[in-house]
């Protein structure tokens, strides 16, 4: 569980940078610092609350091949851009591929540490 968490908040942290510096329409008007609480709070955000959104909507999801799923991750990565107003995510292109870096970095975070860490 706790690592877990700790996994969901550096793919939080390293998906946001990746996102700020490389993705057209995503920028950080603040510092560094507040991209890492806002990675903290997104990490978070995915290892607290994610499992809870994804038990209760498991119906549509079903429904819907499990694409539903990218709605909920998109909808994590707005809040994290509403709650910090120094992240601008200026469209929905942007917040998609800021999603997916997101995931992606804790996808290979997920992989790369199982077995590691007993």
């Amino acid at each position: 569980m706790l690592l877990n968490i700790l996994l969901q908040v550096v793919a939080g942290i390293g998906g946001l940078w990746i996102a700020v510096r490389y993705i057209p329409l995503v920028e950080l008007e603040g510092t560094m610092l507040t991209l890492v609480y806002a990675g903290i709070l997104l990490g978070l955000i995915n290892a607290v609350i994610k499992p809870i959104l994804k038990m209760i909507t498991l119906p549509i999801r079903l429904l819907t091949l499990g694409l539903f799923g990218l709605v909920i991750n998109i909808l994590m990565v707005w809040v994290v851009d509403i709650v910090f107003v120094e992240l601008i995510i200026t469209g929905l292109m942007p917040l998609l591929w800021t999603t997916l870096v997101v995931w992606g970095m804790s996808v290979v975070l997920a992989i790369t540490s199982k077995g590691r860490i007993t």
